[in-house]
């Protein structure tokens, strides 16, 4: 696939499990198969057929469901294939019929001298529609890669980045000894779906669930620790940063103050781990994961202790002022 195009071969050759699959078949129009998908929104073309062009959103993939393949019949049975001719004279990327509903043969034929592909899926109109709009949100979703490890901790997908050689590696593995899941190491795939949620993955297939660990090189995550140690991809929810300690540098010791980085438009919590012997860098990131999922539910330990002091000491004023009341009578 060329860079920067998604084309009709690509979308019959989507690798997609279980409830992500599309079961796409090619009918006819192969020709056509390397033409280009340059939007992911979908048309349904029951309008079109009836002979209204106006507004006709052709650059999208045109979904038949059992309105539309009904009318089609009704057209070729009436003779009308003139509206068809024209709905093929358009440069559209391909037609897809759901539920396995065969489209009238003229229909084809007029397709495959267009050398538009048909497609056709045994799924349901909107079972169909759903999957292709998540797969395509994904396909044109904005891209960066980054020089970073992915786990999942308790649920909680964790970008772990720092300086090369500050231990991201061995930290993500102890967590993975720990129980928890690699998504990728070294080299961390982020894309932006629908503009709010940060997903991450490995950059391909063959790298992703290996590991680099210096002294002893690469090692596969899956057939040491078997096929529940990993996983595909994950939203990122945190990002911690793994840095050198320095002594002259103040750590934040409350967590009051929330900071975020942004990637891709879209601001993930950060926090920064200073690294030194003796501190057990795994179990603060286990409960960071926790405390995560703790503001996520809208409990937050910081604000609560602020909160818990701040009336500690109203209570102490209030009392010192009573007392010296007191006294002065």
């Amino acid at each position: 696939m060329a860079e920067n195009v998604f084309t009709v071969l690509d979308l019959l050759d989507l690798d997609l499990r279980e409830h992500n699959e599309l079961n796409l078949k090619c009918l006819c129009g192969r020709s056509g198969l390397s033409s280009p998908i340059k939007e992911q929104d979908l048309n349904r073309p029951g309008l079109t057929l009836s002979g209204f062009f106006e507004g006709f959103q052709y650059s999208r993939i045109q979904v038949f469901g059992n309105g539309e393949t009904l009318y089609l019949k009704k057209l070729v049975t009436e003779n009308k294939l003139d509206i068809i001719k024209k709905f093929f004279e358009y440069k559209i990327p391909c037609c897809a019929f759901t539920t396995n509903l065969m489209p009238e043969q003229k229909f084809l034929d007029l397709a495959e001298e267009a050398g538009i592909p048909i497609l056709i899926t045994d799924l349901s109109s909107s079972e169909f529609s759903r999957r292709l709009i998540r797969a395509l949100n994904t396909i044109f979703a904005e891209k960066q890669v980054v020089h970073a490890t992915l786990v999942e901790v308790f649920g909680i997908g964790i970008l772990l980045k720092g300086a090369s050689g500050i231990g991201k590696s061995e930290t993500a593995l102890e967590l993975i000894e720990r129980g928890h899941r690699l998504i990728a190491d070294d080299a961390v795939e982020l894309s932006c779906v629908n503009g709010t949620l940060i997903i991450g993955r490995g950059v391909n297939d063959i790298a992703g669930h290996h590991m680099e660990i210096r002294g002893l090189g690469i090692i596969n995550i899956s057939h040491i620790f078997g096929v529940g140690a990993i996983r595909d991809s994950k939203q990122v929810q945190l990002v911690v940063e793994l840095e050198e300690w320095d002594s002259a540098k103040v750590y934040d010791r409350l967590g009051s103050n929330t900071t975020n980085i942004d990637y891709l438009g879209v601001g993930i919590p950060v926090v920064t781990l200073p690294i030194k012997p003796g501190r057990n860098i795994p179990i603060i990131i286990e409960t960071a994961a926790m405390n995560e999922r703790l503001k996520k539910l809208g409990y937050f330990s910081a604000r609560e202790f602020n909160q818990n002091v701040l009336k500690w000491l109203e209570g102490q004023n209030a009392r010192a002022a009573y007392y010296d009341k007191n006294k002065l009578r």
